[in-house]
C-alpha cells in the first residue's frame, strides 16, 4: 500500500501508491475517501491506552498517595507519540479492507473500478 516499508522514516510515512502493485486496486476509491481512518486510528489509541492503564496498573499500580497514576499518563503519552505511525497506516489498511472486497481471484481478475465523481470525467 505505501510507497515506503518504514513507519518510522516521517517524510514520506504516508505516501501511497495510487494503485497495488500486486492486483491493480485503486487506493483511494473517492475524494476524501481517507477522513474514515481517523476513527479507526483513534479507537486504536484509546484501545492501546486502556492496555497500558491495564498494565501499569496490574504490574506497577495506583496510587493517591504518589506519583503514580502521572507516570503512567507520562509514559501513556510516549507510547502513543512512538506507535502513531504505526497506527495511521494500520487504520488505512483496516478502513480499506472495510469497502474493498477479498477477491480469490485477484491474480487473474481485474479489481472493480469505483465511480469517481470527484475527479474529471470525459464529457459524453
Amino acid at each position: 500500500m505505501f510507497k515506503t516499508r518504514n513507519p518510522y522514516n516521517l517524510k514520506q510515512f504516508m505516501k501511497m501508491n495510487d494503485r497495488c502493485p500486486a492486483c491493480n486496486q485503486r487506493m483511494e476509491l473517492e475524494v476524501g475517501f481517507w477522513y474514515g481512518t481517523s476513527y479507526i486510528s483513534y479507537a486504536m489509541a484509546v484501545a492501546l491506552s486502556v492496555a497500558t492503564c491495564i498494565a501499569w496498573w496490574v504490574l506497577i499500580g495506583f496510587s493517591l498517595e504518589d506519583s503514580r497514576f502521572f507516570l503512567w499518563m507520562g509514559a501513556n503519552v510516549i507510547i502513543l507519540i512512538a506507535a502513531q505511525p504505526y497506527l495511521m497506516r494500520l487504520s488505512r489498511a483496516i478502513w480499506l479492507s472495510v469497502f474493498v472486497k477479498y477477491n480469490k481471484n485477484w491474480r487473474t481478475e481485474q479489481p472493480e473500478e469505483p465511480e469517481r465523481t470527484g475527479s474529471k470525467a470525459p464529457a459524453q
